[in-house]
């Protein structure tokens, strides 16, 4: 059987969470869920991945299991931070045509493409930038802003975190192999322990790329583990423990 990954903790309760390559040890007090751009951009029907003519269908599913591990982590005194993506309403944030962001992004070369859509997809204020609704924030949760893939590029993500003494990550989110990865990613080179929950987190395209992106979090930046190991491990801690 092979032994848990022990991260640093601050607290005296944990458990033992199922995952691959190896089980993880976590510790409410230590450890927060990081919710990735879960927001009517990606996850409804009229957003920018919508509009984009990418495929949304899934996003349903993986809203309600997000809803049923931030209950099940509010429950445990976890810290749950939303990471929004999205820039100002004039898209100085987004760069221009000397950023790559400004040839990568799809949302911005949606809306170039499209002049009727300009100013509609991922501007803060806007009901694009928006949580969806299923999963709008309780108090004591905590929303930060971010304005590339990596949410942890330019934004207040790490102080928060380190300021609360967090050092084991839950990723949920969209999209799976590319805002979730690319900050999972930046967690590993800035020491966090990160475990992706496979079946709540939504890909857009293929399901081989999803399935790289598991590969490359399980084999090199941190653990892959489910929602229902996780709504297990921790729904066995009394409420509030943490």
């Amino acid at each position: 059987m092979s032994v848990a990954i022990t991260p640093p903790s601050t607290g005296s309760t944990s458990v033992i969470l199922s995952a691959r390559p190896e089980p993880v040890r976590v510790d409410p007090a230590s450890s927060a869920v990081i919710v990735i751009d879960m927001q009517n951009a990606y996850a409804s029907p009229g957003g920018y991945v919508d509009l984009a003519g990418f495929d949304i269908g899934g996003a349903a599913n993986v809203i309600g299991r997000i809803a049923q591990v931030l209950d099940v982590a509010r429950g445990a005194g976890m810290p749950v931070v939303y990471l929004q993506n999205g820039w100002d309403g004039d898209y100085v944030e987004a760069g221009g045509p000397g950023s790559p962001n400004w040839h990568k992004s799809n949302a911005l070369k949606t809306m170039r493409a499209r002049p009727e859509l300009q100013g509609q997809f991922l501007a803060r204020g806007g009901w694009d930038y928006e949580l969806v609704d299923a999963l709008t924030p309780k108090p004591g949760d905590i929303r930060v802003h971010k304005t590339r893939y990596s949410a942890f590029f330019n934004s207040q993500l790490d102080s928060v975190l380190r300021a609360r003494g967090v050092r084991t990550l839950i990723f949920v989110g969209i999209a799976s192999n590319v805002c979730v990865e690319s900050t999972l990613r930046d967690a590993f080179h800035l020491e966090y322990f990160s475990v992706m929950l496979d079946d709540a987190t939504h890909h857009l395209g293929p399901d081989f790329v999803h399935q790289a992106t598991l590969y490359n979090v399980e084999k090199f930046f941190g653990w892959v583990s489910s929602v229902a190991d996780f709504c297990g491990s921790i729904g066995q801690l009394p409420q509030g423990d943490a």
